[in-house]
């Protein structure tokens, strides 16, 4: 019965972080923390790094706090917590950085609808090089709108 909730936690936890995400970005990352954010949009150095990597370590910073929680504490939910912020960490980097952004030369042939809908997504919110007016701030779940021909 219990990897049973480790699955529903495992899950859950997944979904509600497409919400931090987008709540992150909106709120965040176009708020008081643009100066982070805004060479991702306009890229203003040399580097392969930008200092909007710095968000990825925050939330890596996070999973492994839930994984020592599960580890030194009887909180056994920090597992199943820590994986389910690991896994979409992943995930977020595998869409974002790697199919979108082409940060590694790999995904360029994906043509499939939900494959063409992301990056219409993206493509969308990044027209706007500002921090102000920006549309679609998710990344894996975005508005079906951007699903249609």
């Amino acid at each position: 019965m219990q990897i049973l909730y480790w699955i529903l936690i495992f899950l859950t936890t997944f979904c509600i972080m497409e919400f931090m995400a987008w709540f992150t970005h909106k709120y965040i990352m176009h708020g008081f923390l643009w100066r982070l954010h805004k060479d991702h949009h306009k890229k203003d150095h040399d580097s392969w790094f930008e200092r909007n990597d710095a968000f990825f370590i925050f939330y890596a910073v996070i999973s492994i706090g839930f994984f020592l929680l599960w580890k030194y504490t009887s909180f056994w939910p920090g597992l199943p917590i820590g994986l389910g912020i690991f896994a979409y960490g992943f995930c977020y980097f595998m869409v974002h950085d790697i199919f979108i952004h082409q940060r590694f030369k790999i995904f360029r042939n994906a043509n499939n609808w939900y494959a063409r809908g992301i990056r219409r997504a993206h493509k969308m919110h990044h027209k706007h090089l500002g921090k102000d007016d920006g549309e679609c701030f998710g990344m894996l779940f975005v508005p079906f709108k951007y699903f249609k021909q």
